[in-house]
């Protein structure tokens, strides 16, 4: 296969799993939540189950008009929802589902990973400060507040596996791993579920879009497509997260008929851990902001340092 196809057919690989991927992770909390909380919705969309709910709320989404507010920037109104998307896009590309089955190989793909999903906040942020509204405004600095708390402990996180490892390549932490990496790497894996739940906003953790404080946030003046953008990177950042949970903690494609299905077992990982995300928004209450804090600086923040100092001593002793 010539190198210029091959780039042709991983960048479309990449293009079908980032629209495909979020979708079916939107459909599955719609439903899961419906039966955790016995209010079932609409059924009849697409017959069983209504399972085409979603393709007609996309629908209605396309269908809703595009208003700009007269008072924003926009330019910069109109650019947010892409700055959201887009790096999620980018991060899946370096995330290995298998040994051969990743569309951008990079030695560095744990940073690669972490500094692009990093960028998506600035669509948060623009979004916010374009708007011309005092409520988008202060969700979006409830978001860079976010960002600040809970980029430190996921990075740490992170840290600490590659430092075991010896690696910062995903496919090779893969490779290595063994199933009591987990257990010594737990206090590490709760850190990073909570800081990247943290990091997509969702609740527990929903401040920024608190809809009975700040009606919805840096969102509240989208219509339309650009707003279903803005759901639709809340969905490809469960994807990426969950993804990467599983390569770090859960050993990607490691699993029986790893060689010839590998890339089935990352994706079930990754479904369980994104099921997981789900029942996090059921289950719990939304924090204040002061609670949000406390907990990034007082609790994942120190455990997260313990678990680097536990790893690195475990790297020198038995390696």
């Amino acid at each position: 296969m010539t190198q210029p196809l091959e780039v042709v057919l991983r960048a479309v690989g990449v293009l079908a799993a980032f629209l495909v991927l979020p979708l079916l992770v939107g459909q599955t909390e719609h439903k899961v939540m419906a039966h955790m909380q016995g209010r079932l919705g609409p059924m009849y969309a697409g017959g069983f189950h209504g399972w085409a709910q979603l393709v007609a709320d996309g629908v209605k989404f396309v269908q809703k008009e595009d208003i700009t507010p007269a008072a924003a920037d926009r330019s910069v109104f109109r650019f947010a929802p892409a700055v959201a998307l887009v790096p999620y896009l980018v991060a899946l590309a370096v995330i290995p589902l298998s040994p051969s089955v990743v569309a951008a190989p990079t030695n560095a793909s744990a940073v690669f990973v972490l500094a692009a999903t990093a960028v998506g906040i600035l669509g948060t942020l623009m979004a916010g400060w374009a708007s011309a509204n005092k409520y988008s405004l202060l969700g979006a600095m409830r978001s860079a507040a976010q960002l600040l708390a809970y980029e430190l402990p996921l990075v740490l996180a992170v840290a600490s596996v590659c430092l075991a490892a010896g690696t910062l390549s995903l496919r090779v932490i893969a490779l290595d791993w063994q199933p009591w990496w987990l257990l010594w790497q737990l206090p590490g894996a709760i850190v990073f579920l909570v800081a990247a739940v943290a990091e997509l906003q969702r609740p527990p953790f929903d401040m920024p879009v608190a809809d009975s404080e700040i009606v919805f946030g840096p969102y509240t003046e989208y219509t339309g497509l650009r707003f279903a953008f803005f759901l639709l990177s809340e969905y490809a950042g469960i994807v990426v997260m969950s993804l990467l949970f599983a390569v770090l903690y859960l050993g990607g494609w490691q699993g029986p008929w790893g060689e010839q299905v590998g890339w089935i077992w990352t994706l079930l990982k990754g479904f369980a851990v994104a099921v997981l995300i789900i029942w996090l928004r059921v289950a719990w209450p939304r924090l204040r902001e002061d609670q949000l804090q406390r907990l990034a600086w007082l609790v994942l923040v120190p455990m997260a340092l313990a678990q680097l100092a536990v790893t690195a001593v475990g790297v020198v002793m038995f390696e």
